[in-house]
């Protein structure tokens, strides 16, 4: 990772809590972190745990389509897998994140729904109608939830998930356990020929994700572990995040939700080329820091004399390409940018297997940064109270 600038002034490492592992741990009772670190063996038990489900007799024989129903926390696999099969895929890959079924889903089509408790209404719902209109039909949740009822109804296959806080291997809520979820997905949609992540691309993934994870560990310093420098630089801005394609557009949303469940700090997704101008418009508004405004001065003043500023974060699988021309302008703008390029070892001819391995790499940078920036700024990133009241005014 690469920042166009100095530091921010926000001083997140002044009261040395990103320094002091002890410090992180107490601040942290949800175990995020930990569970952060987990991500590459959760991507080995999850493998085991879908060959033991029997996910085979789902893959006999191609479906006419897929819909890959999630939401909330897990709505990133739906985007994920919608995004790895790509217009390549032999029948079309629709992600969905309400109840509603598509009209053409029928015996000849697949669904699949995710929820990590198994208790989201919409997820049972969806398969539910699934099951009536003869689907296949593939879930993925906790063991004994309405989810795996559904399921077995419907005559489907269940891939069944340690629930939040059941085992020490399980991740506290639904942002930390992506790659359980995923995982299931991932490899009937190989099995289907939809996708490329077999048994040694998912190695590769879980390989990078333990890198990632020494790389960020608490007890690594600020000044040389990347997701604390990020956490440092994306302190009281307003983060626009881009991915400079469709997979690092995937990130780029991830980063989005994360940086606002975990962090508390509103975040906008887009992706390269196709959201350029509207970015760089903002460039000229009261968020942008103005070279010329003498009464803005974040080296001097802080952030929290001027108020939040843009932050431009850059999530890219390669250096240039149509990210620069945008990184030029928010130079000239006085907009700060930081920039995270994936590139991880020996993949760097392109391809589905590259494209799962720097989703990888740009999902946990950006999810230890989100979950350091918590803990710096005094939130619990595994509590979201306001969701939760949300969420009991909705049922």
């Amino acid at each position: 990772m690469t920042s166009h600038d100095g530091p921010t002034g926000g001083g997140l490492t002044g009261d040395g809590i990103l320094d002091d592992p002890d410090a992180l741990a107490a601040a942290d009772p949800s175990g995020v972190l930990r569970a952060l670190a987990g991500a590459g063996a959760q991507i080995r038990h999850a493998c085991d745990l879908t060959d033991e489900a029997g996910v085979e007799r789902l893959t006999e024989d191609r479906p006419r389509g897929v819909v890959v129903a999630a939401r909330g926390g897990a709505a990133v696999v739906a985007d994920a897998v919608a995004t790895l099969a790509g217009p390549a895929s032999p029948v079309p890959v629709v992600a969905r994140t309400g109840d509603v079924l598509p009209g053409w889903v029928g015996p000849l089509d697949l669904v699949v729904a995710v929820s990590l408790s198994g208790r989201s209404e919409p997820a049972v719902r969806l398969a539910g109608e699934a099951g009536r209109r003869g689907a296949r039909l593939l879930t993925v949740g906790a063991a004994g939830s309405p989810l795996a009822e559904v399921c077995g109804r419907a005559r489907g296959v269940h891939v069944p998930l340690p629930e939040p806080g059941r085992a020490a291997t399980s991740a506290p809520t639904s942002r930390t356990a992506l790659w359980g979820m995923l995982v299931p997905v991932l490899v009937a949609g190989t099995r289907l020929g939809l996708l490329d992540a077999g048994r040694e691309t998912l190695a590769d993934v879980a390989d990078v994700l333990d890198e990632e994870a020494e790389l960020c560990r608490p007890a690594s310093e600020a000044f040389v572990n990347p997701a604390k420098s990020l956490a440092t630089e994306l302190e009281g801005t307003v983060p626009l995040v881009l991915g400079d394609g469709p997979v690092t557009a995937v990130a780029a949303r991830r980063a989005a939700s994360v940086l606002a469940r975990t962090a508390r700090l509103p975040a906008l997704a887009g992706t390269l080329p196709d959201d350029a101008g509207d970015v760089v418009a903002t460039f000229g508004g009261a968020l942008a820091a103005h070279p010329d405004d003498v009464f803005a001065d974040p080296f001097l003043d802080g952030v929290g004399a001027v108020g939040p500023r843009l932050r431009l974060l850059l999530l890219r699988s390669t250096s240039g390409g149509h990210a620069d021309p945008v990184v030029a302008i928010a130079e000239a703008a006085g907009v700060r940018v930081s920039d995270v390029v994936a590139e991880p070892a020996g993949v760097r001819d392109g391809g589905p297997r590259a494209d799962l391995l720097h989703l990888a790499r740009l999902v946990a940078r950006t999810d230890f940064a989100a979950t350091y920036l918590a803990l710096a700024t005094g939130s619990d990133p595994g509590a979201s109270p306001h969701v939760a009241d949300l969420r009991d005014a909705t049922r």
